[in-house]
């Protein structure tokens, strides 16, 4: 499921300035997300990566060498930019929060929402495309959808937009159903 979208000030600080700086060149935000994304799916998946770029014995001129060398033919000029000015103020520790929270705020610009859709079914692409397109309508907002599957709901559905949840489950309405029935008993 997508994560809480909880960061840190600093992190949506870095993220709120990649994305003017981005919009004061005029790049694609998209792509600039995309770059993003990619520095995040290393950060997460590449366990010596991550630990040099927290290694403290390593000074920050020569890790920005190091980075330099390796991403300057990967990455525009503002994504550099900003990496660089984490390693100067020893804030790469941050990077994998601001790669999420650019995501979210380039989301917010498009006036995308992301929204978790969990199933007792696995959806076929005509059903995922009517979800969709139902959740994009009643919230006024593209949605981008992400399907889970669980069994245990039964049937129907269960929507989680952000912190809000809307349970349409058969289960949700089978112990609904129960918790009536029980509270009408006579004592």
């Amino acid at each position: 499921m997508t994560e809480p979208t909880h960061y840190s000030q600093a992190a949506l600080s870095y993220a709120r300035a990649l994305l003017e700086l981005a919009e004061e060149q005029k790049l694609q935000l998209e792509s600039v997300g995309q770059e993003m994304d990619g520095l995040r799916e290393i950060v997460e998946n590449d366990e010596t990566f991550r630990m040099y770029l927290a290694d403290p014995s390593i000074s920050p001129e020569t890790r920005w060498a190091l980075l330099k060398r390796v991403l300057n033919s990967r990455l525009s000029t503002v994504v550099l930019h900003v990496l660089g000015v984490l390693n100067e103020k020893g804030r790469l520790s941050l990077l994998r929060e601001v790669t999420l929270a650019y995501g979210d705020l380039l989301d917010q610009k498009l006036g995308k929402v992301e929204v978790d859709v969990i199933v007792a079914h696995k959806l076929t692409p005509e059903q995922l495309t009517e979800v969709k397109r139902r959740v994009s309508e009643a919230l006024k907002r593209e949605a981008v959808v992400h399907p889970y599957v669980d069994e245990n709901i039964i049937g129907g559905m269960i929507i989680r937009v952000g912190d809000k949840l809307i349970d349409a489950s058969v289960r949700a309405q089978l112990q609904s159903m129960k918790q009536r029935l029980l509270s009408g008993r006579p004592g």
